[in-house]
């Protein structure tokens, strides 16, 4: 993500704010925001409802399988599309997005489940770029908003409860796995047996993938951001985060210097100070860079060049943001999408140790 202003990504979200992150699939479609859901009058109220869900703020009961979903912040959109559903409106991807504000995971969903942008199944969308937008999600007239993950705070919650019951982060704002993620949703939507069974299919699927790169296994990882010439140009991604989360899934470590100048905290990163930079010690050092120049930059600063991972050739610096949003704001959509991109850096990085 892009300087100290974006360090918990999704400060992306924070950035977003101060400045302006599919298996499965089964056919209940929610429909566009002008029309009623495809077929919601023929199926019945699954048995599963009323719900009660518990989320950071307190608990949220949905008495009905909702027809009429709304989601906010990264991932959300994801798991319901994954899960056969579509909703009514969704929040455009203004960082690392495409020309229509998605991805081409969201794309590829929506394609299938006939709901393209473009056509009139497709959700309608409506920009975060200046926080959550009460204004359009009322407009929806939503069933449920969707906020699993996220970084809702409490006047958030209300003004949203206000519209209809929101399902907001259990715990850590932009912490939630997506594995939690998808188990809140699933129940959220009546479709919890989809939810497991989707988790497990992505599961199985990174398995598999990373099989192919043994090197990875048990090598110690930092992920951060890295400014050059700064002395506070450092910020490093605690357990917290779904990247280093990610990493350690796939039997990486997250290095010993990290965890434990971490160890109990709540936040999603610690900023750390350029001119220690030679204690972060780790096999491969993984960060993301607006261009090469950048790149270039962090290997000859006389700081950053002194982190033992870059000066092993052991840093993974991408300037993808859609690569960095799948990993960022993971979900079982983004995930698969990314692997085949992402583990052969990583693996480079390792063999470079």
């Amino acid at each position: 993500m892009p300087s100290a202003a974006c360090s918990r990504f999704f400060t992306a979200r924070a950035a977003a704010v101060v400045a302006a992150v599919a298996l499965a699939l089964t056919a209940c479609s929610t429909g566009p925001a002008n029309s009623t859901a495809a077929g919601a009058s023929s199926q019945p109220a699954s048995s599963a409802f009323p719900v009660t869900i518990k989320n950071v703020f307190g608990e949220t009961t949905i008495e009905e399988q909702p027809t009429r979903v709304v989601t906010v912040s990264w991932v959300n959109d994801d798991v319901a599309l994954a899960l056969g559903v579509v909703p009514v409106g969704v929040p455009k991807n203004e960082w690392g997005g495409n020309d229509q504000g998605s991805t081409p995971w969201k794309d590829a969903a929506l394609e299938k489940l006939g709901a393209g942008f473009g056509t009139s199944k497709a959700p309608a969308q409506f920009s975060e770029a200046d926080g959550i937008n009460f204004t359009e999600i009322a407009k929806l007239n939503p069933d449920v908003i969707l906020g699993a993950y996220s970084g809702l705070t409490a006047e958030d919650y209300k003004k949203l409860s206000e519209i209809a019951p929101v399902i907001a982060q259990p715990e850590v704002a932009y912490g939630t796995p997506w594995q939690e993620s998808t188990s809140i949703i699933g129940k959220a939507l009546g479709k919890e047996a989809e939810a497991s069974k989707l988790i497990s299919d992505t599961e199985a699927t990174i398995k598999e993938k990373v099989s192919q790169y043994p090197q990875l296994a048990d090598k110690t990882f930092i992920y951060g951001n890295l400014e050059p010439a700064k002395s506070d140009g450092i910020n490093v991604y605690t357990a917290n985060d779904n990247r280093p989360r990610f990493l350690s899934s796939i039997g990486m470590k997250l290095a010993p210097v990290v965890a434990e100048n971490t160890a109990g905290s709540k936040e999603f990163f610690i900023p750390w100070s350029a001119e220690k930079a030679n204690e972060l010690a780790s096999d491969v050092f993984v960060t993301w860079v607006p261009d090469a120049k950048t790149t270039d930059g962090i290997k000859a600063d006389p700081l950053l060049g002194q982190i033992p991972a870059i000066k092993n050739g052991a840093l993974v610096a991408d300037s993808n943001n859609t690569l960095t949003l799948s990993i960022s704001a993971s979900s079982p959509l983004s995930l698969p999408w990314s692997l085949d991109t992402f583990l052969p850096q990583l693996g480079a990085a390792a063999d470079a140790k």
